[in-house]
């Protein structure tokens, strides 16, 4: 495996300039950006980009999200290290990895059984053994697994599908990119008492989710504008 080492100062840089000057202040996850090595999460071509400002490319139209961005949707789901998460839209894996230092047991689902499988494979071989990665619909969450006190969507809904808001848990929060390719709002949803409640937080821009409760066929690409 390719040295941490070579990035370290790259990913201090990362939490320094991108990360905390965006009013991230929680210690543990600053501690936990700095050592999670996401140029591992990357292809080859692309690993002396990892720690910039910006999503990369990793393949089949999916991208591994903004440093910031990773941190600011980790942030919001107050995590004390008790939970279990589920994450939909395991791509790369990196927000997998970040999450398993942070709550008790990851279970993320991804829709391509290849990024499925890469992410798997990097996961294991930094010996992260709090994560189960599956292959399915993730619009239909994991109910294998559930109830989850954190479930995390790394791809844009068209509305939020009903199955993950019957496996969130009691008090549980779930953070989650809504809208189309013409617009979307970051929403954080939390249940109380057997009652939902909605915060619109901020403009995103994120891959459309796919499947039962998602985005169908064409019509993302039909969204577009021009």
């Amino acid at each position: 495996m390719e040295s941490k080492d070579r990035y370290r100062e790259a990913r201090n840089a990362m939490v320094r300039n991108q990360i905390e000057r965006r009013r991230i202040r929680d210690p543990r996850l600053l501690s936990v950006m700095r050592r999670v090595p996401r140029h591992l999460f990357v292809p080859s071509p692309l690993r002396d980009h990892a720690y910039e400002d910006g999503p990369l490319a990793i393949g089949l139209g999916q991208t591994i999200s903004q440093p910031y961005m990773v941190a600011a949707m980790t942030d919001l789901l107050a995590l004390n290290g008790s939970e279990n998460v589920l994450e939909i839209g395991t791509g790369s894996g990196y927000q997998a990895a970040v999450l398993a230092e942070m709550a008790r047991s990851i279970h993320t689902v991804e829709i391509h059984p290849h990024l499925s499988e890469v992410a798997r494979v990097v996961l294991a071989d930094l010996g992260i053994s709090n994560v189960h990665v599956h292959v399915g619909d993730g619009t239909l969450g994991w109910p294998q697994a559930a109830p989850y006190q954190a479930i995390l969507v790394t791809a844009a809904a068209p509305e939020i599908p009903d199955p993950l808001i019957d496996q969130l848990d009691e008090d549980g929060r779930l953070v989650i990119p809504v809208g189309g390719p013409n617009g979307q709002d970051l929403e954080l949803w939390r249940k109380s008492s057997g009652r939902i409640y909605r915060e619109t937080l901020f403009p995103v821009a994120f891959v459309p989710l796919r499947g039962r409760f998602g985005w169908q066929n064409n019509e993302w690409e039909e969204k577009i504008e021009g």
